[in-house]
């Protein structure tokens, strides 16, 4: 079956122009960018410039696939500076879905290019996850090649790594490219949870090994039948959903007003693709980076691939600015598409300005950790996300409440208000389990949304955490 659905709906691929450069393009709920493998060299150049931390991936099918049950490493893909298509099928779909990327850029191609790259421009390389003899393998291919360091640790969970000597490690050495060769999730989870501290211009992940960049050739796991299936059938559901429907008005165009708050209303175009998420970005990025924004799709009855990946990169954007930003009023083939590629869990969608502009004031009077007393319990809540972002502030916060516990009392974390927890906070979660056992005292975590259980059991600590049997 899913082969004759490849035949009739993939093989006759669609004539489509081709994507702006650099414009995201949506595809399964992931943002990547259109670019060349010579344009992703550009930006790397970039970051490493900017001397900010950025990382960047490179997605296959599997990876892919494997994201939409892992909300984690969704988000992880959401947040990325740079997200690569590495495989031909991902191109063949963004076709199919109007927007047609460029070429694939697998990592064979890749990691030789940024250490080429960075030999040419005397950037220090740091190799995390190799030792000595991948050092030698690449100075032979690279030999005016700066290696700051290499450093492969023992092999270990994520969550029960040091993350304190391997970062120690980094941070001396100074890098401006870090490699992280532990294998996908695993390197992906590890680089979104220090990325910020380790505090390196550009860090992306190698593999299981460093065997492209070294030069050996490497046998790629093939992409099982299964798996290529469940891709295709959740690309040709997006095409369906994000097909485009005739409307008898034209609607209104995209405007930018400010309101009576200090916030921004966006009034998106009737028609949300590529051509007029280009003309509009970058007033819209302005209206994200100076204050909270309230992007109003009630009057947009056709979003494209492109269209929606621009919305994901402004909400990014507005998250690391610690700014809000909502989606109102998205008609039904907006809202059914945003839920079909799974981003109502990453978008705050609102029926309304007004309520948006309630949740924000709420959101200003509910601090990020309340607690309460009652007989021998004393019962902390979270509000928000536990990430990589605010961990150690929410933790110094818990610590400050778990200042009234006394001696056998039970402590009960609420996680009803919690939206979203990385495996930092998973990392968080875990030290004061441990922390208060040591005191004595019983702690529970009690109430987790589904996008935390999620994560919890990705981690294969939904049981220790949360005291549920399976």
């Amino acid at each position: 079956m899913v082969a004759g659905l490849l035949k009739i709906f993939v093989m006759p691929e669609p004539i489509a122009k081709p994507a702006s450069e650099n414009m995201p393009v949506a595809i399964l709920g992931v943002p990547f960018d259109s670019v060349s493998l010579a344009a992703a060299l550009d930006l790397v150049a970039g970051m490493v410039e900017s001397g900010q931390p950025h990382y960047g991936t490179t997605v296959g099918v599997n990876f892919l696939v494997q994201a939409q049950t892992d909300v984690e490493l969704r988000r992880i893909l959401f947040d990325a500076h740079l997200v690569l298509a590495e495989e031909p099928p991902i191109v063949r779909a963004s076709k199919l879905l109007g927007n047609p990327l460029q070429k694939s850029v697998t990592v064979p191609q890749l990691i030789p290019a940024v250490l080429a790259l960075a030999e040419n421009r005397a950037w220090r390389v740091f190799l995390l996850g190799g030792g000595d003899a991948v050092v030698e393998k690449i100075r032979a291919r690279h030999p005016r090649l700066v290696v700051a360091g290499a450093f492969a640790p023992p092999e270990q969970p994520l969550l029960e790594m040091n993350h304190a000597e391997i970062l120690q490690r980094v941070r001396e050495a100074h890098p401006d490219v870090l490699l992280v060769a532990f294998g996908c999730p695993k390197q992906e989870k590890w680089i979104n949870m220090n990325f910020r501290e380790a505090a390196v211009p550009f860090m992306l992940g190698a593999g299981t090994a460093f065997d492209f960049a070294t030069g050996q050739t490497v046998r790629r796991q093939s992409v099982g039948w299964s798996v290529r299936g469940k891709f295709w059938l959740a690309v040709l559901r997006q095409w369906w959903r994000l097909r485009l429907k005739k409307s008898s008005q034209p609607g209104p165009a995209a405007e930018v007003l400010p309101d009576p708050f200090g916030n921004f209303v966006v009034r998106a175009p009737a028609r949300l693709g590529a051509t007029e998420a280009q003309a509009a970005k970058a007033e819209w990025l302005r209206a994200v980076e100076n204050g909270h924004v309230m992007f109003d799709l009630g009057e947009t009855w056709f979003a494209d691939s492109t269209g929606i990946g621009t919305l994901i990169r402004l909400r990014k954007r507005a998250r690391e600015l610690g700014h809000q930003f909502f989606l109102v009023a998205p008609k039904p083939p907006v809202a059914s598409a945003l839920k079909l590629m799974k981003l109502d869990e990453f978008f705050n969608i609102q029926t309304s300005t007004a309520g948006a502009r309630i949740l924000l004031e709420d959101a200003r009077r509910t601090p990020m950790v309340t607690s309460g007393v009652e007989q021998n319990e004393l019962r902390i809540n979270w509000s928000g996300e536990v990430t990589a972002l605010n961990a150690v502030e929410l933790g110094a916060h818990t610590d400050s409440e778990l200042t009234q516990a006394t001696p056998g009392m039970t402590v009960v974390v609420n996680l009803s208000r919690l939206t979203f927890v990385d495996s930092t906070g998973i990392g968080l979660m875990l030290r004061l389990k441990k922390n208060l056992a040591r005191r004595g005292l019983t702690l529970q975590f009690q109430n987790p949304s589904a996008a935390v259980r999620n994560v919890l059991a990705h981690t294969r600590l939904e049981e220790y955490l949360l005291g549920e049997k399976k």
